[in-house]
Formats: structure tokens, sequence, C-alpha cells
């Protein structure tokens, strides 16, 4: 956000400053120009954020399933265990 007021800044003094602009149609497109790069960096900013969150995102998940499955798979050795122990009873 920072770098946007800072672009933003710059493009309102050198359209300010710009003596050479007598005409309306040269500020215009200085004008034009200064909205497109605030835009590209808007979209740069959005997808960077969407891009930081999304790898986040995924960071958690992955460490949820790393643990889930290291539940289910104490559990399982859990059970297989105490089958064992069962079927030692039952056959004695």
């Amino acid at each position: 956000m920072k770098k946007l007021f800072a672009i933003l800044a710059i493009a309102s003094v050198m359209t300010a400053c710009n003596n050479a602009a007598d005409t309306a149609a040269a500020a215009a497109d200085s004008a034009k120009a200064a909205i497109a790069v605030a835009d590209s960096t808007a979209k740069a900013a959005a997808d960077s954020t969407a891009k930081a969150v999304t790898d986040s995102a995924k960071s958690v998940i992955g460490a949820a399933t790393d643990s889930a499955k290291a539940v289910v798979g104490k559990a399982a050795d859990s059970a297989k265990a105490a089958a064992g122990k069962m079927m030692d009873k039952a056959t004695k």
C-alpha cells in the first residue's frame, strides 16, 4: 500500500509540475497514465497478497493433514495391538 501511495504522490507531483502540458489533452493523457500505473500497482499488490494467503493456507492444511495422518496411524496401531491381545486371550 505504501508503494501505491508513493507512486500516486510522484505521479501527481509530476502532473502538477508539468509545464509542457498546456493543452487539456496532454493533461488527460498524464492523468490516464497515472491511473494506469495505480491500477497495475493495485493489481500486483492484490495478486501478491492472494498468493501469500494461498501459500499460508496450503501450509496450514498440509500441517493439519500430516497431524491427522499421524493420529489415525496411532489409532490403527492401537487397534491392531488390541486385536492381537484379544486373539491371544481367545486362543488360550
